[in-house]
């Protein structure tokens, strides 16, 4: 199983390249114009990520938060999968999960699915059905961009320590996968906070996805009629 997946995670690495071109191409299209107006949603979801990173490095970090978000993403995943949960444990090293059954998406779920983010998105909305809420549409922002920096720097640290989850499931398969989840969950952010289309992030992905196929045949197909021959 760890072989497929490693020639899996070779397989991923075009994809991972592909993401990385449309991010940067959302980011070039979302650039403001020649009066450098910089929109106030882009102030906001930047300045929480900034004032998060500030909070990382400075302030004693709050592992047991992370822990707990990392045990219950693994439980909101498996849930989500018809896994039962039998057990639960959280110290503020570690924890862990017992489950029913597992897969690579239940496994890699904390280094990709940004969980209080996802709350703090979903909390609002909810609101939104019972109060007025868009006066404070900005704070809002600024919190989707701390708890995502959140997300963020605790998925590097962690990564660049011995994880279990990533030696079950192969290294660069699990690095492939975190990496491409993360990269579009970026690009979601710039159509969030910006005038691009959630149209024009997939036209890139395609154009993108077919410059690169082409450019991939190019260099095969002299190799290819070598052995026809």
């Amino acid at each position: 199983m760890k072989v497929v997946r490693f020639f899996l995670g070779i397989l991923l690495i075009p994809f991972c390249v592909v993401a990385t071109q449309t991010v940067r191409s959302l980011i070039v299209l979302a650039q403001p114009s020649s009066s450098g107006v910089i929109p106030p949603s882009a102030w906001a979801l930047g300045g929480g990520f900034l004032l998060w990173l500030f909070i990382f490095f400075t302030l004693p970090r709050p592992a047991r938060t992370y822990v707990l978000a990392h045990e219950l993403t693994h439980v909101l995943w498996a849930s989500m999968m018809g896994a039962r949960v039998f057990h639960m444990s959280i110290s503020k090293e570690s924890g862990s999960v017992t489950l029913s059954k597992s897969n690579f998406l239940i496994t890699l779920a904390p280094y990709f699915f940004p969980l209080y983010t996802v709350i703090t998105i979903i909390g609002y909305y909810v609101l939104s059905i019972f109060l007025e809420v868009e006066a404070y549409y900005l704070c809002w922002l600024a919190l989707v961009g701390l708890t995502w920096g959140f997300h963020f720097t605790f998925t590097i640290s962690t990564l660049l320590q011995h994880q279990s989850d990533i030696h079950e499931c192969g290294r660069l398969f699990s690095l492939a996968v975190v990496y491409l989840l993360n990269v579009l969950g970026i690009g979601l952010w710039v159509v969030i906070v910006s005038s691009v289309t959630l149209e024009q992030m997939v036209e890139f992905m395609q154009k993108n996805l077919g410059s690169f196929a082409s450019l991939l045949w190019s260099e095969l197909d002299p190799i290819i009629e070598k052995f026809r021959q």
